[in-house]
């Protein structure tokens, strides 16, 4: 089977082109893109959406849901059950698939304004592109940047870029990453392209691997860990995730293979490829095994990551020649999404992306002293 072996630099990219538009009904791509349907908040209207690739496949509800920006769940329910919607001018119940060609009928419904506000909002952004065809877009997400908004985040990639190319009909998510790693990031440019990824994925197909710094010496032994984990909330409400036995009825399996990279005096550089696809599942592995991440705020060594974000870590301490280090500092996970090999969910040929670690991550790793 042929291999596409693309880099940060060689990826092609294609222009999208725009839905056209006609007079009584709106052609939909996905429902993330339209806008909400009151055309004023005085005078919301019916509107007549005819289902296209974008939107073929999807259960009624799930439509609505996203069409309907703002609109409880509860409402968007109510509308279906009292026969407001309408598929092909029939009943529909909220289970139902919609099928290309397929229009829906939306009832006059009056949206809060402060939606519509937080939308005009987000503001435009791209990112670095590793691939990009007709059916799916490869991009290096930087760290610090949330993959979609929620929880606490306003915004996130995935509303940036669609800000970004209002001429894209159809843009979703495939898989995610933690807001402080960076690297491979997968969106569908298709439905049928997404179905097949997140495939994929499932089907644990998808071949990742993660560049990881993590403090003190990792034994070049240890090569795999496979501990299961534990997903719970703290009573602030945040969420984190725990190493359990595997006996725990509430526990996960979870598998992380482990290569060594380059051992430093105080840390080791490493590659860890991940089976199955956890929360968090890096992170509490590594910290499992008594070597956190750098810079890990949830399940790393929070002094030693304060002092590094100050600059305040000496060569005698832990390895750091500051002096190597943009403003002598490092203040972000060390967490990178490196590599990515899957098959293309259109023609089966395997697809390799690969990204670089980025700046601040390359520098720091020349600052670390060797391992004498």
């Amino acid at each position: 089977m042929a291999k596409t072996i693309i880099g940060a630099k060689s990826a092609p990219r294609l222009a999208g082109t725009g839905a056209k538009k006609q007079a009584t009904t709106r052609h939909l791509a996905t429902p993330t893109q339209v806008a909400p349907p009151a055309a004023t908040p005085a005078s919301p209207t019916v509107q007549r959406l005819l289902i296209d690739e974008g939107g073929e496949g999807q259960r009624l509800d799930n439509f609505l849901i996203k069409v309907l920006k703002g609109a409880p769940k509860t409402l968007v329910y109510r509308i279906i059950r009292s026969g407001e919607v309408r598929v092909n001018k029939g009943r529909a119940a909220a289970d139902t698939r919609l099928a290309l060609g397929d229009e829906v009928r939306v009832p006059p419904l009056r949206l809060a304004e402060k939606d519509e506000a937080r939308e005009a909002a987000v503001p435009a952004r791209e990112f670095p592109v590793l691939f990009e065809d007709e059916h799916v877009l490869a991009i290096n997400k930087p760290a610090g940047v949330a993959v979609h908004g929620g929880s606490g985040v306003s915004f996130g990639v995935i509303e940036q870029l669609r800000r970004a190319r209002p001429q894209a009909r159809f843009l979703e998510l495939v898989h995610r990453l933690d807001k402080e790693t960076s690297g491979i990031l997968l969106v569908a440019k298709k439905r049928s392209a997404l179905t097949a990824l997140q495939d994929v994925f499932r089907n644990r197909q998808a071949h990742k691997t993660y560049a990881a710094l993590v403090i003190g010496t990792w034994p070049a032994q240890k090569k795999v860990i496979d501990v299961a984990l534990h997903k719970y909330l703290t009573p602030e409400g945040e969420r984190r995730v725990k190493a359990v036995k595997d006996d725990d009825s509430d526990g996960r399996r979870s598998i992380s293979l482990v290569h060594v990279v380059r051992p430093f005096a105080h840390f080791t550089l490493l590659d860890v490829t991940i089976k199955t696809g956890r929360t968090h599942q890096i992170r509490v592995h590594l910290s499992h095994g008594g070597h956190a991440i750098v810079g890990d705020d949830k399940y790393g060594d929070f002094a030693l990551n304060k002092s590094l974000a100050r600059g305040a870590v000496s060569e005698a301490v832990a390895g750091v020649n500051r002096k190597s280090l943009p403003d002598g500092r490092f203040e972000r996970m060390f967490l990178h999404a490196r590599y990515l090999r899957l098959a293309h969910p259109a023609t089966g040929e395997d697809i390799v992306l690969e990204a670089p670690l980025p700046d601040d991550c390359a520098g720091f790793v020349a600052a670390l002293a060797p391992q004498s």
